[in-house]
């Protein structure tokens, strides 16, 4: 239990007695009884009762997470905040404002039942281009202990949230948003949003005694007809890069194709000229022993008749097609021709 709550139930307890010793001093009386009995049980319970309400008004006693303001009636002026402990103020002259310091969360959202406030509490803002922005905000904060007295004398009455920490918050948010393009941020520049607003609270309320740990872009919402518009701008895009896709596939396909065909004509080019050359080698060959051996066309004339054939007519009047006397009479410098190479090269 608590000292300055003990010491207040002691004091009502001293004064309950110091009322019974009363009541009891005006029983004695009316009976013609003595009186000091109940006079001294009265004075010992207002005594009691004044001390410990003197001690209970006088002690503050202060949790670990609050700071106490306190102000000095007869000064007027704001004293060095109390700290976490127990203190001795003189009552009716310090008086005591308590503040929480731990961390605190303020929401304003477009639900319904998630904001602070009971319905639609979304930030409302134009972008760049002219198309509204519905934000849901999430600040969590705390206010720094040191700067507290600040905060109490230009916020009195902790209207510290709705005169300060609420309307700062929106304007930013609404500033911000006025430097982008409602399409960026619906895309990828919602976190760049977020550090912008989260800078500027930062700096706007840290020298007020409001200390912002960070900031909750809980939802973005955008009108019907502009989610239409991106919705089907992102339809086209995905259509023209279906169709950019089976293009390039179809020009690759034609490509492999073409280069298909040319190796093919190469490879039949390749081989005529392989062809031509080795006939043009064999027919080198050839004239070169026609020249050497000019009986050479005789001698191939008569080895490729036929074997059955052992007779030949010819007319009366016909000259002898050659000489038989070639046949056995080639030379000695006669050489048959060369037999042209094979594909292997032998």
């Amino acid at each position: 239990m608590a000292i300055d709550i003990f010491a207040q139930i002691v004091s009502i307890g001293g004064f309950l007695v110091g009322l019974v010793g009363v009541g009891l001093i005006a029983m004695n009386v009316s009976r013609g009884q003595s009186w000091r009995g109940g006079s001294v049980l009265a004075a010992a319970g207002f005594i009691v009762g004044a001390l410990f309400f003197i001690v209970g008004e006088g002690l503050l006693l202060v949790g670990p997470t609050e700071r106490v303001v306190v102000f000095n009636s007869l000064t007027g002026e704001l004293e060095e905040a109390r700290g976490p402990g127990i203190h001795v103020v003189i009552p009716g002259v310090q008086q005591g404002i308590r503040y929480d310091v731990s961390q605190q969360s303020y929401t304003m959202s477009g639900s319904i039942n998630e904001g602070n406030i009971r319905g639609d509490d979304a930030i409302r803002a134009r972008s760049v281009d002219g198309q509204e922005v519905q934000v849901d905000l999430t600040v969590i904060f705390s206010i720094d202990p040191v700067n507290i007295n600040t905060l109490h004398t230009n916020w009195p009455a902790q209207n510290y949230i709705d005169g300060l920490l609420r309307p700062t918050s929106r304007s930013i948010v609404r500033d911000v948003v006025a430097l982008l393009a409602a399409e960026e941020i619906y895309g990828g520049s919602r976190e760049l949003m977020q550090d912008q607003i989260s800078q500027q609270l930062v700096s706007q309320l840290e020298g007020q005694g409001i200390l912002v740990t960070s900031i909750l872009v809980r939802d973005i919402n955008f009108s019907t007809a502009f989610i239409d518009a991106i919705e089907a701008k992102q339809v086209a895009e995905q259509e023209l890069a279906r169709a950019q896709t089976e293009a390039q596939r179809r020009q690759t396909e034609a490509r492999g194709l073409a280069e298909a065909r040319i190796e093919e004509a190469r490879g039949e080019a390749e081989a005529i000229r392989v062809q031509a050359a080795a006939e043009a080698d064999a027919l080198r060959l050839v004239s070169e022993q026609i020249a050497a051996n000019p009986n050479l066309i005789q001698y191939l004339y008569v080895t490729n008749l036929s074997d059955n054939v052992s007779i030949v007519m010819v007319p009366s009047n016909s000259p002898f097609l050659f000489d038989a006397s070639t046949f056995t009479d080639l030379g000695a410098d006669f050489r048959a021709p060369e037999a042209a190479p094979t594909d292997d090269g032998q």
